[in-house]
């Protein structure tokens, strides 16, 4: 690693987001780990965003507020911008499960990882837990483990910067999936360590619900370019026995 690059590029995208920034800022300072680098990128928020970033901040952080063209732009102006050898993604709202996440993630870190992963709980706006995460982390990550869907929630999924890149800007709300796809094709199982913990508190909101059958219909495409329309097509049609059942049983 080259000298002053920290382990963590942690990155924060936030807009108008004071009321949520407070939770994330916070599990980000209780780190017992601190080889990292927090930045936040902020779309120009016309609220107290900026002023919170700022009285909360960090002496590793670093703030860019300026207008974008949405969630995914402003991950990859972070993406541009961040020096760490792996990529957190913790947006506003988002927090650290626990303050020894980074601490346990540094110790699976070597030559021949490329992503850490790990579990994530739903939480509600007074941080309280709401339920696990419906889909759960596989054992061994592969490429073909994402075929069920976005199996690792992305805020969990911590990529090595040098297989990182730009999301597709043409994709409104599952740009994260597409991505995911695209680093882990690019690595093998072997090179994916699974922490076996949670390590996020994800935070519900009312945006997640009302994009999500958007975000649906997009993953869907998504999956056909990668695994072939046939193939996605008859996965899909398997979960109709099981939506039957959990509606009239």
């Amino acid at each position: 690693m080259k000298q002053n690059e920290p382990l963590f590029s942690i990155i924060t995208i936030t807009y108008n987001a004071s009321k949520e920034l407070p939770a994330t800022m916070s599990s980000v300072a209780e780190q017992t780990f601190k080889d990292f680098e927090h930045l936040i990128i902020d779309g120009a928020s016309k609220d107290d965003t900026v002023d919170v970033a700022k009285k909360m901040a960090t002496s590793n952080m670093l703030l860019y507020s300026e207008p974008d063209k949405g969630l995914y732009d402003a991950m990859n102006k972070g993406l541009r911008k961040a020096k760490g050898k792996y990529l957190i993604f913790l947006n506003a709202g988002d927090a650290f499960h626990d303050k020894h996440v980074l601490m346990q993630m540094s110790q699976v870190v070597s030559d021949d990882t490329d992503i850490i992963y790990g579990d994530t709980n739903l939480v509600d706006a007074q941080r309280k837990f709401v339920a696990k995460r419906h889909l759960s982390v596989p054992e061994k990550l592969t490429f073909a483990s994402f075929r069920k869907g976005m199996l690792v929630c992305h805020q969990a999924f911590v990529v090595r910067r040098e297989l990182a890149h730009e999301y597709d800007l043409k994709y409104r709300f599952s740009a994260d999936y597409e991505w995911c796809l695209r680093c882990l094709k690019k690595t093998s199982y072997q090179r994916c360590k699974n922490l076996h913990k949670v390590v996020i508190d994800y935070l519900v909101d009312g945006l997640t619900d009302k994009n999500h059958k958007a975000s649906l219909k997009e993953r869907f495409v998504i999956m056909c370019q990668y695994f072939g329309y046939l193939s996605t097509i008859l996965f899909h049609l398997s979960f109709v026995p099981r939506y039957v059942c959990r509606k009239f049983i």
